[in-house]
C-alpha cells in the first residue's frame, strides 16, 4: 500500500474507533426485528426455507459443499439452503479480494481467511458487520462457549471491542511443530546405512539414495528429498535448527522474550549455504520442491515402485500410503556442524478468529447466525472438523464420538478433505475428554511430538495477538512485500548459492523495506500482551 493510502486508512481506522459506540448502534438499526420469521429455539430455524449465499475456499479433494453429507444434514435440520460459491483453496485469496473490491458481496464468508487487518478494515468501513449482539441473541451454543472460556472471547474481540469474525479451534496442542521429517528406513537398511543422527549423516544417506539405486529397478528415478517451499507442514524450516536457529513460515521466533527475525541471522545464511552446496548442487533436492502443489507432492510418495527417500509432512501415511508407511520413520532433530540440535515451536496456537464473517448485504443476519451457531454445538463442531456420524464416527455407550475404522488403504488426511469442511466450530480440551475421541492419527501425532520433538523444542513462540489498528496498518504496509522478497530469495539462495556480496545486498534491502520498524511493532505488541497476562 502506498504511503498516502496508508495514511487514509489510518485516519479511517482512527475515526472508526472514535465513533465505534454509535457506529455499532447504527449498524444494528433495522436488524432488531428479523426480516424473516425465525424460531429462536429448536429446529428448524425457519418454517419457510431461506437461501443464503456463502463464499468459501474448498480443499482440492473436497466435493462442492452442497454434495457434502454434513451440509445436507444441516439443510434438512435447519431448513436453510446455502448457495455455495466454492473457490479452490489455491485461488481463494485472490478471488476473495476481487469480490470485496467489486462490492459484489455474498451473505457471508465461511472459513473466510480474513486477516486481522481485513477484519478491522472491513469491519470499520461496514463491509462486514459486528457480531457480538447477534451472538448474544441468536447463538446460544457459541455464547455459552464464550461465557465459559473468556480467553476465547478475548482472542476474537478486536481492540475496538467488536467481534467481526467467529472462532475455529482444535485445542489439542498438535501445532507446536508442523515440520515432521521422514526418511525411508527400508533404503537405509538395504544400503547398510545407520539411522542419521547428524546433518552430515543425513546428507550421506541422501547421496546414497541418489546414486546406489536403493529401489533396485536399474533406473535413476529416486528422489532423495522433496518438500514444498514455505508451506505449512511441508517445508524444511525445522532443519535450520541444526544451525542453532530453526526457521518457520513467519521467519519470526522468540527467545528470552525478544522477537528475532530469523532470515537475516548468520545461522540462516550458514544453513542456506549448506543446503546449496551439500544438497542442491549434488542433485539431492527435488527441483519441483519450489513450485509443486499438494497433489503433485503427495503423488511422489505413491509411485508403483518407491522413489521417495525423504520428505516433510506431519503424517507419514498421507504421503506414502498405508502400505509403504512401515518403511518410513520420523527423523528427530539433527545435530548440526557446530553441535546445535533444536527444533522450532510454531507461532500462534490459540483460536482462529476468521471462521465466519457476515456482510452488510445480508438481509437475514439472524437466520445466518442461528445457522452457523449449529456448528458450535460440541457434537456438530466435531463433525464439522472431522466428518459426520455414520461416516467417521459412532457414539459409544458413554455418548462419546469414537472413530470408525477406515477402509483399507484410505488415508484419514485425504478422506477428511472429502467429508469435513473444517471451517468453523471449537473443540476444547474438555470436549476431547467427553464429546469426541481424538482421531488415531492425531493421537499418534501427539505421541510423536512428545517423544521425538518436544525434548529439543524452542521454549517460546509468538502468540496469537490482535494488534491495534495502527499496528495492523503498518504491518500491512511493510510485511507482504518484505516476506515475498525474503521467501523468493530463500529459494534463490538454495538453488544458486550465497555469496557474501549477495547476502549483504539482501540484508540491506530487507532493512530498507522496513524490517526494524516491523520487528519493533511485533516486540511492542508482545510486551503489551505479556503485561496483560499478569
Amino acid at each position: 500500500m502506498k504511503k498516502a493510502g496508508s495514511i487514509a486508512v489510518s485516519v479511517m481506522l482512527s475515526a472508526g474507533l472514535l465513533l465505534s459506540a454509535c457506529g455499532s448502534n447504527d449498524a444494528n438499526k433495522g436488524k432488531e426485528t428479523p426480516s424473516t420469521e425465525i424460531n429462536k429455539e429448536g429446529l428448524p430455524i425457519v418454517n419457510e426455507k431461506v437461501t443464503l449465499s456463502i463464499v468459501s475456499p474448498k480443499a482440492q479433494l473436497a466435493p462442492e459443499y452442497n454434495e457434502m453429507e454434513i451440509f445436507k444434514r444441516l439443510e434438512t435440520d435447519t431448513n436453510v439452503h446455502i448457495e455455495w460459491n466454492n473457490i479452490p483453496d489455491t485461488d481463494y485469496g485472490e478471488k476473495k479480494n476481487l469480490l470485496l473490491a467489486s462490492g459484489d458481496l455474498p451473505d457471508a464468508f465461511y472459513a473466510s481467511q480474513f486477516s486481522d487487518y481485513e477484519l478491522i478494515t472491513y469491519g470499520e468501513d461496514g463491509t462486514i458487520i459486528p457480531l457480538e449482539d447477534l451472538i448474544k441473541e441468536y447463538a446460544p451454543n457459541l455464547n455459552k462457549l464464550l461465557e465459559e472460556r473468556p480467553d476465547v472471547k478475548a482472542a476474537i474481540t478486536a481492540p475496538n471491542g467488536h467481534i467481526y469474525g467467529l472462532p475455529t479451534w482444535e485445542e489439542n496442542e498438535l501445532g507446536t511443530n508442523p515440520f515432521f521429517h521422514v526418511i525411508n528406513t527400508e533404503w537405509l537398511n538395504k544400503l547398510n546405512l545407520k539411522f542419521p543422527e547428524t546433518l552430515d549423516e543425513y546428507t550421506a544417506a541422501l547421496v546414497a539414495f541418489k546414486t546406489l539405486d536403493p529401489n533396485g529397478n536399474g533406473k535413476a528415478d529416486e528422489v532423495p528429498l522433496s518438500f514444498m517451499h514455505m508451506q505449512w507442514c511441508m517445508d524444511i524450516g525445522g532443519l535450520f535448527g541444526a544451525f542453532g536457529m530453526p526457521d518457520n513460515l513467519e521467519h519470526r521466533i522468540v527467545r528470552d522474550g525478544k522477537v528475532i527475525f530469523t532470515a537475516t541471522q548468520p545461522q540462516y545464511k550458514e544453513a542456506l549455504t549448506y543446503f546449496n552446496e551439500k544438497w542442491y548442487k549434488q542433485g539431492l533436492i527435488d527441483p519441483e520442491s519450489f513450485t509443486q502443489d499438494a497433489p503433485q507432492y503427495l503423488a511422489k510418495g505413491k509411485t508403483p515402485e518407491p522413489t521417495l527417500g525423504s520428505y516433510v509432512w506431519w503424517e507419514i501415511e498421507e504421503v506414502v500410503g498405508t502400505e509403504q508407511a512401515k518403511n518410513y520413520a520420523l527423523v528427530p532433530p539433527l545435530t548440526g556442524p557446530n553441535g546445535d540440535k533444536t527444533i522450532g515451536r510454531g507461532n500462534g496456537g490459540g483460536p482462529g478468529r476468521n471462521a465466519f464473517v457476515i456482510t452488510k448485504d445480508n438481509e437475514n443476519p439472524e437466520v445466518t447466525m442461528r445457522w452457523i451457531d449449529q456448528q458450535y454445538e460440541p457434537y456438530m463442531a466435531a463433525q464439522i472438523h472431522w466428518g459426520p456420524i455414520g461416516v467417521i464416527y459412532e457414539k459409544d455407550a458413554s455418548g462419546k464420538l469414537v472413530n470408525l475404522p477406515l477402509e483399507e488403504g484410505v488415508s484419514m488426511g485425504e478422506f477428511r478433505q472429502k467429508v469435513a469442511p473444517n471451517g468453523a466450530g471449537v473443540i476444547t480440551k474438555d470436549h476431547f475428554k467427553t464429546i469426541v475421541d481424538m482421531e488415531p492419527r492425531a493421537q499418534q501425532r501427539k505421541k510423536d511430538l512428545e517423544q521425538t520433538y518436544e525434548p529439543f523444542m524452542e521454549k517460546e513462540n509468538y502468540p496469537t495477538i490482535f494488534f491495534e489498528p495502527e499496528e495492523l496498518d503498518q504491518i500491512n504496509q511493510i510485511e507482504p512485500e518484505l516476506m515475498k522478497y525474503v521467501n523468493t530469495q530463500r529459494a534463490k539462495f538454495i538453488v544458486d548459492g550465497v555469496t557474501d556480496a549477495a547476502w549483504d545486498g539482501y540484508v540491506k534491502k530487507v532493512e530498507d523495506m522496513g524490517l526494524s520498524k516491523l520487528m519493533t511493532i511485533y516486540q511492542t505488541a508482545l510486551d503489551r500482551y505479556k503485561e496483560a497476562q499478569k
